[in-house]
């Protein structure tokens, strides 16, 4: 059975966690096996986020370098961070917007400019699919839809073997009443985008 390594890598409140999970359970849904993993760093304070969704014949849930077959990066800093895990093949799917640490914004530090960044992801890579992912959750209704946009992005990009009625179902079955309308529309915008 043919295998896909993902890597699904943000800060701390982005909901790259739960976006790897879903993706993992849409993955069970459609009869191909699923190993997710996270790393939660310093999560509560900004900190890195990692996880890793591994569908197909695959057994350990990790991803070595060089291995991943998609990244998913929901901050672009983290996403030049993840680019060990990549190579030339590697799908690189991120957001544009950033996110900067607190160093940052109490003046301890510098955010490199955006466009330094996508230059450094586009030397790793010859396939990539960038988009301002917060810009189409808000335009979706709700700012903290950033993960069904990236999860729309992904199956929109037709890199695994989910099709959108199977994620959307997913979705539906886990997202509170109250989301669900803007955590669809946000995934939509997101598979448009990509």
């Amino acid at each position: 059975m043919k295998t896909w390594r993902l890597v699904f890598i943000g800060v701390g409140g982005q909901g790259n966690l739960l976006a790897s999970r879903l993706l993992g359970e849409a993955s069970l849904s459609c009869g191909i096996p699923a190993v997710v993993s996270e790393i939660h760093g310093m999560a509560q304070r900004g900190g890195i986020v990692e996880s890793a969704v591994l569908m197909g014949g695959v057994t350990s849930p990790i991803v070595s370098s060089g291995e991943a077959d998609v990244l998913v990066g929901f901050e672009p800093v983290e996403t030049v961070r993840s680019l060990g895990k990549c190579n030339r093949d590697t799908l690189i799917i991120t957001n544009t917007r950033p996110l900067p640490p607190f160093t940052v914004s109490v003046g301890q530090g510098k955010y490199p400019p955006v466009d330094e960044l996508m230059a450094l992801i586009r030397k790793r890579t010859d396939r990539l699919i960038m988009l301002d992912g917060n810009r189409l959750a808000e335009e979706a209704g709700n700012a903290l839809s950033l993960n069904m946009v990236m999860l729309g992005a992904l199956i929109g990009s037709g890199a695994v073997p989910i099709e959108a009625g199977s994620m959307k179902k997913v979705i539906s079955d886990t997202t509170k009443k109250v989301f669900l309308e803007s955590n669809l529309k946000a995934f939509d915008l997101g598979m448009q985008n990509a």
